[in-house]
């Protein structure tokens, strides 16, 4: 049917109101499930140390009846450190983006250190689970001082591809490889050799899919109610106990590591917990700054594991 000659429409007003919703939908996944998983602590000092002791290997033990026992060795504790790192994210609203009306945002300074924080555990995340090794730091504006990343940590148990290594908590990238069930049950089998119980499995999505594929002890639940088969692999049950299978987004290189993670072994210590800080007023803006100085415990990194080198694709 054909438009009547005259008719004022839409394609020609120009003082309509835009159809803008007032809401504004955050489409980045927020999770950060290491960080989330182990514990909290608190650090009193730039270089947080803490100490670590082990038992003596077990030894047939027949004393004779009223003898006097003579004294056995003792042995001294492991003073352990790690550095503190400051992470920082800087927040700039200017006085007139302050005073506009806008769609979605009551506050636009609150919204953007909302946003920012974030972000902050995000990067927080990154770092926590990555390879770089503890770092001093050198200050006067130079090299800023790093903390020992979970990769870094884990030099007792660990496999690598072809030319990769863990040396004393220097990580050398190898060549990526496919993750299978055997690698994985290596790894927990050397984990409980040396005291360990994990608990959890962090993967990229990739082999999150891989695990699901594993045939040993998968976890596959047949709904009987509806008939439907769920393929996938929440838990994985080991020769040593259930394996909560967690997928990583944040996890370096696309998750090219998977994290074996005794989570009761590990914690964050906060020398400063997140901090809302204002600076210094400039120019016609509102400068703040979210900062968190931190780092990472582990309380024994022979609980754990990593399985380096995999391929992501």
């Amino acid at each position: 049917m054909a438009q009547l000659t005259n008719t004022f429409e839409t394609y020609d007003a120009v003082g309509n109101r835009e159809d803008l919703q007032d809401i504004i939908y955050d489409i980045t996944p927020t999770d950060t499930p290491f960080m989330s998983a182990i514990g909290q602590g608190t650090a009193t000092f730039t270089k947080h140390e803490w100490q670590t002791d082990s038992l003596a290997s077990p030894s047939s033990n027949a004393q004779v009846e009223g003898d006097d026992s003579a004294s056995a060795a003792m042995s001294a504790t492991t003073r352990v450190f790690n550095y503190t790192q400051i992470s920082s994210k800087p927040v700039m609203v200017s006085g007139t983006q302050l005073a506009v009306d806008h769609a979605g945002v009551a506050d636009e300074l609150s919204y953007q250190l909302s946003k920012a924080g974030k972000e902050l555990k995000r990067d927080m995340e990154l770092d926590l689970t990555g390879k770089t090794d503890a770092t001093a730091g050198s200050g006067n504006g130079g090299a800023a001082r790093k903390s020992r990343g979970f990769e870094s940590w884990t030099v007792t148990n660990n496999t690598y591809g072809s030319g990769g290594s863990n040396s004393s908590g220097s990580v050398t990238d190898g060549t990526q490889r496919a993750l299978t069930e055997s690698i994985l049950k290596t790894e927990l089998k050397n984990c409980f050799d040396n005291g360990g119980t994990p608990d959890m499995l962090l993967v990229g999505s990739f082999n999150k899919q891989k695990v699901s594929g594993f045939t040993g002890n998968s976890t596959r639940m047949d709904m009987a109610e509806d008939r439907s088969l769920i393929a996938t692999i929440d838990v994985y049950v080991s020769d040593f106990g259930e394996l909560k299978v967690v997928p990583n987004r944040v996890l370096r290189g696309s998750g090219r590591s998977a994290l074996l993670v005794e989570t009761d072994m590990f914690a964050t210590g906060y020398l400063r917990p997140f901090t809302q800080e204002e600076r210094a007023k400039t120019g016609d803006a509102e400068k703040r700054a979210l900062t968190v100085e931190w780092t990472l415990i582990a309380k024994n990194e022979a609980s754990s594991a990593t399985i380096a080198d995999l391929t992501t694709s």
